[in-house]
């Protein structure tokens, strides 16, 4: 009886335990998983930051539209004349609102008395390239 008793027990143990190679296959899947995901996720995030880039050159927009309004049709020389204010006048634009997504600042220039583009250096960083950002 007791030689069959501990056949049943290693059986039993043999049975309780995963083998070498369905860890491994789990562990794949979960990799690949893993993978799909954060791929998925990284694609989202740059769409996002895009997003956040042209919202905000169109709110740049408006402010250097209010500040000419406030300086007799005069455009600002840099953005960086608003983030100046006075006594009177908090200042129209706060530091961080002069840099893109990706942390790089805008690009500024006049053309003429009343025209004017601002221009985000896009995901690489570099301006003049395919993926610059402009209004």
């Amino acid at each position: 009886m007791r030689g069959k008793e501990r056949e049943e027990n290693r059986k039993r143990k043999r049975k309780a335990g995963f083998t070498l190679v369905e860890m491994l296959v789990v562990i794949t899947i979960l990799g690949i998983l893993a993978t799909v995901g954060i791929t998925g996720l990284m694609q989202h995030v740059a769409t996002a930051r895009i997003t956040t880039t042209r919202t905000k050159i169109a709110d740049l927009e408006k402010l250097v539209e209010i500040f000419a309004m406030k300086h007799n049709s005069k455009l600002p020389d840099s953005l960086d004349e608003l983030l100046q204010g006075t006594d009177d006048d908090p200042p129209l634009a706060k530091e961080g609102n002069l840099y893109d997504a990706w942390g790089t600042k805008f690009n500024y220039s006049k053309k003429g008395r009343s025209s004017f583009s601002i221009t985000s250096a896009g995901p690489d960083g570099d301006f003049g390239t395919s993926d610059d950002l402009t209004n």
